[in-house]
């Protein structure tokens, strides 16, 4: 071997393995997650279910992870993306929030939701919205599929771009 070559040429470093409590704060410093998530994703990586929640809890406890927070930002994500609120709500309760955890996030919600049907309808139809009946029929089936319940889509499809 000359001096210009690396000893450990060939060779790769070991991966430490990490702590349950590491692989979960892994995932939360990317983006949030809800404590049913979080566990779900750490048994899916082959962590034992005593682990897990012990990591979890921990991570509760010292603030790191928040169901509170979690939904808010949810909320937030999916009415920004065009979502509404019967969607969103389906969505957080896959999540294991309860009812009074999904009304408490959905109150955090600051726009209206007739006006972001209205903003999902313009972007699809352009300004001057749904024109003619089959028009209105498309506007109305992409609402709820998008989750807007009957008077959103009632209000998003009847309007005049003068309002």
């Amino acid at each position: 071997m000359n001096d210009f070559e690396e000893p450990s040429a060939g060779k790769r470093k070991r991966r430490v393995e990490q702590t349950p409590l590491q692989r979960a704060l892994g995932l939360l410093v990317r983006r949030e997650h809800s404590r049913k998530e979080l566990g779900r994703k750490l048994k899916a990586r082959g962590i034992e279910a005593e682990a897990v929640d012990a990591a979890v809890a921990r991570l509760v406890d010292e603030g790191w992870q928040d169901d509170a927070r979690f939904a808010e930002m949810l909320v937030r994500n999916r009415a920004n993306g065009g979502y509404g609120p019967v969607h969103i709500r389906a969505e957080l309760g896959t999540h294991g929030l309860d009812s009074a955890q999904i009304e408490a996030a959905m109150a955090t919600f600051e726009g209206e939701w007739v006006e972001n049907a209205r903003d999902l309808i313009r972007r699809r139809f352009g300004e001057s919205g749904p024109q003619d009946l089959p028009q209105r029929r498309k506007a109305a089936d992409l609402l709820a599929r998008r989750g807007f319940d009957g008077s959103c889509i009632r209000s998003a499809t009847r309007y005049d771009p003068e309002d």
